[in-house]
C-alpha cells in the first residue's frame, strides 16, 4: 500500500479502519474468498482515507453524481469474496485467547489507545503493547495457514 499511496503516513488508520469494515461485513454473512476481501477492503479503505483529506467544493460535488451512470457497487463475485474473507478474519480473531483478543479488539475496532486500554483493564500499558503483538502475529499465522498473506 506504501508504494501505491505513498501519501498515507498512519497506516494504524488504514488497518483499523480495514478492521472495522470486516467487522461490519461479517454481520451481513459470512466471507467466501478473504484474501481477496481483505485486499478490496484494505484498497477501499486506503482511497477512502485520502479523500477525506482533500477539500471538495460542493458545485464539483454535485457536478460529479449528474454525470455519474455506473454503480460502484460490487458484483456478486466480490460480494461472495468478501463474505467468506470476513469469516476468516472472524475465525482468526475467536481463535485469540480472551484476554488477548479483548484487547486487539480494544485498539483496532474501539479504537482506543494503550493508555486507556491498560486503564480499562487494569493493566500496564507494556502489557497491552505484548497483547496486541501476540493477537497481530497469531492472526498473520491464522491467515496463513488459510492460504492468505
Amino acid at each position: 500500500m506504501r508504494t501505491r499511496f505513498p501519501s498515507l503516513t498512519d497506516t494504524d488508520d488504514l488497518v483499523q479502519e480495514s478492521y472495522a469494515r470486516l467487522i461490519r461485513a461479517r454481520e451481513k454473512g459470512p466471507v467466501k474468498n478473504a484474501k481477496s476481501y481483505l485486499f478490496t477492503t484494505a484498497l477501499n479503505a486506503a482511497l477512502d482515507l485520502i479523500r477525506r483529506r482533500k477539500v471538495v467544493s460542493f458545485e464539483h460535488v454535485a457536478e460529479n453524481e449528474r454525470s455519474s451512470v455506473v454503480e460502484n457497487r460490487p458484483d456478486a463475485s466480490e460480494a461472495a469474496s468478501r463474505t467468506e474473507e470476513l469469516e476468516i478474519l472472524r475465525e482468526a480473531l475467536h481463535a485469540l485467547p480472551k484476554r488477548c483478543r479483548q484487547v486487539f479488539t480494544l485498539r483496532k475496532l474501539d479504537g482506543l489507545t494503550h493508555r486507556e486500554i491498560a486503564e480499562q483493564l487494569g493493566v500496564s500499558e507494556k502489557t497491552v503493547e505484548e497483547q496486541i503483538n501476540r493477537a497481530m502475529r497469531r492472526c498473520a499465522a491464522f491467515l496463513r495457514s488459510r492460504g492468505l498473506p
